[in-house]
């Protein structure tokens, strides 16, 4: 009786001691060997080898951290987000088929609103007007100004970071964006911005965007 109480006892002194296990890690920058992650809130310098709150960065470069957690690891792209239990990753994958145009349009959540989006590969970053910008309640005036060239004349253009884009239920965070001041573009450029972050393949008129979680 004196031994079970004993392992009861070690055993709630361990678990009283173990460090809680994170539940939401977004990867904010990264680095050879280095990267700098939001663990519940708390942004943390991780070196290859080190841990905190029970996240241990295993390595990094600039394109993807592995991390360990719990004995499972993961690996995070940047900006990616992980909320709740750990578990092994999934991919989640959206279609998008090609209109009789030869382009691939859908639907975008962007800063929470929803809007009309044009896939893009050759745009350098995703792009809009300042309509556009309006009405999703991006400030772009506080961004950073800049001038743009087009095929007829060079118009004034704001450098902003958008809250969050998502397609299909694949999200990505702080997504660099531009917005112009004139009317072009007539439809938001999905450009590489945010296409840099997933997996695309097309198929038979049909293009696929997938990443994993």
């Amino acid at each position: 009786m004196k031994r079970a109480v004993s392992k009861l006892l070690l055993g709630l002194l361990l678990a009283i001691g173990m460090p809680a296990l994170a539940t939401t890690l977004v990867v904010e920058a990264l680095l050879p060997n280095t990267a700098v992650i939001t663990i519940d809130g708390a942004r943390k310098t991780l070196k290859a080898g080190q841990s905190h709150a029970g996240v241990t960065l295993v390595s990094a470069d600039s394109r993807a951290a592995v991390v360990e957690v719990n004995g499972v690891r993961q690996t995070l792209g940047l900006h990616q987000r992980i909320t709740g239990a750990y578990r092994e990753p999934s991919t989640r994958r959206v279609d998008i088929p090609r209109n009789a145009r030869m382009q691939y349009r859908t639907t975008a959540t962007i800063n929470g609103r929803s809007t009309q989006v044009l896939v893009d590969t050759g745009a350098n970053v995703v792009a809009m007007n300042a309509s556009h910008a309006a009405a999703l309640g991006v400030d772009f005036r506080a961004g950073q100004p800049s001038r743009l060239e087009t095929a007829s004349n060079v118009i004034d253009a704001w450098t902003v970071t958008l809250q969050s884009i998502d397609v299909g239920g694949i999200r990505v965070d702080n997504v660099r964006a531009t917005v112009t001041g004139g009317s072009f573009p007539s439809t938001i450029l999905l450009g590489m911005t945010y296409l840099e972050h997933v997996e695309m393949r097309e198929s038979n008129g049909v293009l696929s965007l997938s990443r994993q979680w």
